[in-house]
């Protein structure tokens, strides 16, 4: 059964008439509004989170988390990640046993001939909301909606925002947070929103350093073309880098107690953003230990020559870090 997204988003208690749910298409960032809310009307119930590849590795694994209950036990919603196709043969064989469990799905985009796509539009028993990106309206009442009770919310705060994120929901999200974080008396200072705002270069580094970071060489040298690298920032571009690396050192000490990297993830103090959670679970299945000594290496001895050459081309030593991430991210 097809839903609109809007309508789900007034009311997410529908998602209840169905047994399974599913979101797909390119706006990440409505997908994790709506896993976000769903979590939020969901706090009586346990919750479970999964990826594709849980499922495929292990067929008993969704079909006992379903039968596994007791009465003493909540009621649980089962999150699972990163869907394809390959999940149908799975839900057609669980369909029929699923009673007070809620089983949503998350996937990218899938085209018209996708199998699961057309089970999950018509079938009676499963629901289905493809999340198109926002356009200027939609993303100008989110900002607006979300600000409500903030003093100062001008138009030109509200295109601010629009401009520097480009109508990208995620770091719309992204922005908003870091204005409630600055304004904790719920007063936005004009003089202070502009430059806690003016990000665009900051978010190009940051796309350029988590490709890099991932081992993704054809994005790592589209993003180095397009990114403006600005000479005095290179200890700041230096500390990002840093500061993402000895995030995956936290997550592989981790590990030796807890192989589930989301779970570790939660754990992270400080908190990690939860748009950044899916990007730092993909760097961390790319990094080992002595990935990361090498990493840290790198970066101490680029910091030390940045530091003691004042003639030498500091964005150069940058971009060449990047490309060597990316390089020891990739490799085996």
């Amino acid at each position: 059964m097809i839903y609109k997204s809007y309508l789900i988003e007034q009311n997410l208690e529908t998602i209840n008439k169905n047994k399974v749910f599913l979101f797909y298409g390119e706006n990440e960032g409505l997908k994790e509004d709506f896993k976000k809310n769903i979590k939020l009307i969901s706090k009586s119930k346990e919750i479970i989170s999964l990826l594709l590849d849980d499922v495929m590795t292990n067929e008993n694994l969704l079909i006992n988390e379903i039968l596994n209950k007791s009465l003493f036990e909540n009621k649980k919603i089962i999150f699972i990640d990163q869907i394809n196709d390959k999940i149908l043969i799975t839900i057609e064989k669980i369909i029929e046993k699923i009673s007070d469990e809620n089983i949503i799905l998350f996937a990218k985009n899938l085209d018209r001939k996708s199998k699961l796509r057309n089970y999950f539009e018509k079938s009676k028993l499963c629901g289905i909301v493809a999340c198109y990106q926002d356009n200027e309206i939609t993303i100008k009442r989110i900002i607006t909606d979300k600000l409500k009770d903030y003093q100062g919310v001008s138009n030109h705060v509200i295109n601010f925002i629009v401009q520097n994120t480009g109508l990208d929901r995620s770091k719309v999200n992204n922005e908003i947070e870091k204005i409630k974080s600055c304004f904790l008396n719920k007063k936005i200072d004009l003089e202070k929103i502009d430059l806690l705002l003016n990000i665009k270069t900051n978010d190009d580094f940051n796309d350029l350093k988590d490709e890099a970071l991932k081992g993704n060489k054809n994005k790592t040298n589209r993003l180095l073309a397009d990114t403006v690298f600005e000479a005095e920032n290179s200890i700041y571009y230096l500390n990002l880098i840093n500061q993402r690396i000895n995030k995956l050192f936290e997550i592989e000490k981790m590990k030796q107690e807890n192989s589930n990297i989301e779970n570790i993830i939660s754990y992270l103090k400080p908190p990690v953003f939860w748009k950044d959670k899916s990007i730092i679970i993909e760097q961390a299945n790319k990094w080992n230990q002595n990935k990361i000594n090498l990493a840290l290496k790198k970066t101490f001895d680029i910091e030390l020559q940045i530091k003691t050459n004042s003639s030498i081309k500091n964005n150069l030593l940058i971009k060449n870090l990047i490309v060597e991430l990316c390089q020891v991210a990739s490799s085996s």
